[in-house]
Order: structure tokens, then C-alpha cells, then sequence
């Protein structure tokens, strides 16, 4: 065939020939049917570019037709032809995908320009997806640095999620500030739903009492202050994503709501009696253990399964070899930029104390420390004492400093009446024993309360718990 291909699918002869004839002369080549059987049958073979379909056929409906063919092929545009008393039926159509609809007497003229745009608007999404997936297959995620072997792993896993327009739910872990957000935003717009709505819900920042409604949505009057109706969180992403950050805080009420939702793509509305139907992509992410955390009752087993289909493993920064220094020049460049500053280049003493550096707080913690660092420079070399993490000992040696910074007290606490050291330990004391113990004694004091010990030394609880793990203390 040497030109595009158009499906007319109507029971009015006459009409059909007259459409037939007219795109023909045009530089189409078109095909008529007399019902939605039949046309259903030409898909196969003749693969038409644009369909032209009557709303009202003999037996199957174009309503119904429209269905179908969206099953065989959602990327054909469809146009309903429909008499001036069937517009309702029409403009049901078009939102359940038709591309447009077109008044019966039909003016020929304005049937090629629709036919015109409906194929233009083809082709151009053909040639977005093509270019969309090409990329995603080819360059590395835009934001995702780095050249470890642990990280480009990562990245390989992600693109081949990525490029999958509908997969099971992937579940993202790793320690806080490895990134798992950035990687959930990348997945997004790295495939073929980019255009697409990319809705962020932070599971810890939502009380329980109010989640159940922002995920379903609500009805009016479905509580006190239900004035109005309102589309929940998984109905505002239809087509694209939500992911649910920090799943693992999610009251065991209502994870058995959320199961549901996943396995059966359908939500029902806080005081609804209906049941909707959702086209959304699940991810979530957690820097707990999950798989513990259900064996121990304390997260559902069905939906830690349903949930870790595909899984996402963030490496911390420890992991990643020399990462941390592609990661600190491009955070140097992006503070620079920001700021009005004109750091070019870090010292060698700066790249020392950063490879040195444990980074309890990974990415994150990294990024802070550089835009510290940048506001604090003075010249186009970003120099040692400016990164706040780093001190010289007597030989000149660059030594970095605990990140557990122990105040200074008397030699007795007041609280407690137990000795405790200075802010410093003696020279030549291994610092990882002295943060050792100093983490058993707040433990200690803190009568194995790991919250508690955790303000006790002036840190985060995942920090402490890092510590922990590093040290193997139980």
C-alpha cells in the first residue's frame, strides 16, 4: 500500500462509499466495513492507521468496538461518526479514548482534516516513544552518578524497569540518603509513562488517622469535616506512578487496605459503596527490613510479598569506591553555581578526609557537607577546614573526626552520678574504640533504649544504629 490506511466502519453504504471515494482521491487507502464483526476481522490484515467507526452499528456497538480495538492496539486513533441525538454517546467515547468524534451529515472536508490530525498525532507519539526508549536503553539516568561497580549495577537493573510500560510493584531499599527517592523519580521519567503523573507520598509525615483518605479519597460526609468529595492519592496518579516512601511506617491497619489496592488495582473511597478501578505503577521504598520486620509479625508477610516482586537494592556510599568523589566535584559545581561562587577544584587534603569519612548519612549527608563547604569557601580551591569534618593531627595528617560529637562534662553527670570522659579521647586512643564505648555507655545508661542513648550522644537514631551495626554491638 503506498499511503496511510483508514477503516471506515459504518452501515450506511452509501455514506461509507462516499468517504472511501473522497480519502481515496486524497492519497489514502481506505477500506469499508458494514459492522463491528467485520472490522474487527480487517485489523489483522489491514492494519489501518485511522478508523472511522458509526456509534450506532448492527449487532456490536461503537462503543464496544472502540473497546476492542484499543485491546488490539491502543495506538490507533479512533473517530466516532454520530447523528446530532447521539452526541452523549459520542463524547462517552472520546473519554474512553477515542480520539475525537465527527457530527453525521458528515462534511467531507473536515473528516480528511480530522483524519490528517489523527495520523500526524500517531506518528508523533511513535516517534516519542521510540526516541523515549531508545534513550533509556543507551545513557545513563540523568542524576545517578557514579562508576562503582556496586551503583552501575543499580543503574542497569533500573533501566530495564524502566523500560517496561506496566510491571508488578518495585520495592526500593537502602539506608536513609542513598537516594531512593531520586531513583523512583528516575524510573518515572526515564520510561514510557513520563508524561505522566508521578505522585510522592510520604508514609512517615501522614498520621494513620488521616492516610486511609488521602490514599482512597473520601465522600462527602464520610467524616466531620467531609464537606466535599475528594479523589484520593491513587486515583490523582492514574496512567503514571505513586510511590509510597517510607512504606515500612504504615499503621498494620491499614496494610491490609493498601494489599488490596495493589493486587486488585481498585480503590474504594473512605464512606464510598463503589469500587474504581486505577491504572498506576507502585513503587515504594524503605530503609527498614522488611523481611524481618514481617517474619516478626510487625509488617504483613502478603503484602512484604506483593510488594518485593522486583527489588531495588541501593548500595550505601561506603559500598560505592571512589564514588564519593565524583558525587562531592558535582555537588561542587551545582553550590558553586547556586551560591555565585567560583570553586574549581578540591584540595588533596579535602579528597583525603572525603574518602577517609565513613558517611553514616550517605548521598545526603554528602550533598549537605559540600554546599557547606562551598558557602564557606573563599578562593577557586575548596580547602580542608572548610568541609567541618576534618582536623590535623601533630604529623600535618588529615584524621577525621568522629561524627558523634560527645559534649564536654565535668567528671561526674548529674543525672546519672557515672564518670564520663572529655569531648576528646587521650592521644594515641584508637578512635573506633573510644566511639565503641562511648556508644555501650550511652547505651548503657540509656537502659538498652537506643532512642534515648541516640539524644544522649547528640546523634539521629540511624546514625546510632549504623554504629551499631559497624561495631556488631547487640
Amino acid at each position: 500500500m503506498s499511503g496511510p490506511t483508514v477503516l471506515i466502519v459504518d452501515d450506511e453504504r452509501t455514506l461509507a462509499r462516499s468517504i472511501k471515494t473522497f480519502l481515496t482521491e486524497s492519497g489514502y487507502e481506505a477500506e469499508v466495513a458494514g459492522d463491528a464483526e467485520s472490522a474487527l476481522e480487517l485489523l489483522e490484515s489491514f492494519r489501518p492507521d485511522v478508523i472511522f467507526a458509526d456509534v450506532r452499528l448492527p449487532g456490536m456497538g461503537g462503543i464496544e468496538l472502540l473497546e476492542r480495538i484499543r485491546e488490539f492496539d491502543a495506538s490507533i486513533p479512533v473517530i466516532i461518526m454520530t447523528a446530532y441525538g447521539s452526541i452523549e454517546g459520542a463524547v462517552e467515547a472520546v473519554k474512553l479514548g477515542a480520539f475525537d468524534y465527527l457530527k453525521k451529515p458528515v462534511d467531507l472536508e473536515e473528516l480528511k482534516l480530522l483524519a490528517d490530525r489523527a495520523r500526524e498525532t500517531s506518528l508523533l507519539k511513535q516517534e516519542l516513544s521510540y526516541y523515549r526508549n531508545r534513550e533509556a536503553k543507551k545513557l545513563p539516568f540523568a542524576g545517578m552518578i557514579g562508576e562503582s561497580t556496586a551503583i552501575r549495577a543499580v543503574m542497569e537493573q533500573a533501566r530495564q524497569i524502566a523500560a517496561l510500560d506496566d510491571t508488578p510493584p518495585v520495592l526500593i531499599t537502602g539506608e536513609t540518603g542513598t537516594g531512593k527517592g531520586l531513583i523512583a523519580r528516575t524510573l518515572h521519567a526515564s520510561g514510557p509513562r513520563a508524561s505522566k503523573p508521578f505522585i510522592e507520598v510520604n508514609c512517615t509525615a501522614l498520621p494513620g488517622s488521616l492516610m486511609e483518605a488521602e490514599l482512597f479519597g473520601h465522600e462527602r460526609g464520610a467524616f466531620t469535616d467531609a464537606k466535599q468529595s475528594k479523589i484520593g492519592l491513587f486515583e490523582a496518579a492514574e496512567h503514571g506512578f505513586i510511590f509510597l516512601d517510607e512504606i515500612g511506617d504504615v499503621e498494620l491497619a491499614l496494610q491490609g487496605k493498601l494489599l488490596r489496592a495493589i493486587e486488585e488495582r481498585m480503590v474504594r473511597r473512605v464512606g464510598g459503596i463503589r469500587d474504581r478501578k486505577i491504572d498506576v505503577r507502585i513503587l515504594a521504598a524503605t530503609n527498614r527490613d522488611l523481611e524481618r520486620e514481617a517474619q516478626a509479625g510487625t509488617f504483613r508477610r502478603d503484602l512484604y510479598f506483593r510488594l518485593a516482586v522486583i527489588l531495588l537494592r541501593l548500595p550505601p556510599l561506603r559500598e560505592r569506591d571512589d564514588d564519593v568523589l565524583l558525587l562531592a566535584e558535582d555537588f561542587v559545581r551545582r553550590f558553586s553555581t547556586k551560591y555565585g561562587k567560583d570553586v574549581k577544584r578540591m584540595s588533596p587534603a579535602v579528597r583525603d578526609a572525603l574518602l577517609a569519612y565513613s558517611w553514616p548519612g550517605n548521598v545526603r549527608e554528602l550533598s549537605h557537607v559540600m554546599e557547606r563547604a562551598v558557602l564557606w569557601s573563599e578562593g577557586g580551591v575548596l580547602e580542608a577546614e572548610q568541609l567541618s569534618l576534618t582536623k590535623m593531627d601533630d604529623a600535618g595528617q588529615v584524621r577525621v573526626t568522629s561524627e558523634m560529637p560527645i559534649p564536654d562534662m565535668s567528671a561526674t553527670d548529674a543525672n546519672t552520678g557515672l564518670s564520663l570522659p572529655g569531648a576528646l579521647p587521650p592521644r594515641g586512643t584508637d578512635l573506633a574504640q573510644w566511639e565503641r564505648s562511648m556508644i555501650e555507655q550511652a547505651l548503657r545508661e540509656a537502659n538498652g533504649n537506643q532512642t534515648q542513648a541516640a539524644q544522649r550522644l547528640g546523634v539521629s537514631r540511624d546514625t546510632l544504629r549504623y554504629r551499631l551495626k559497624k561495631f556488631g554491638i547487640q
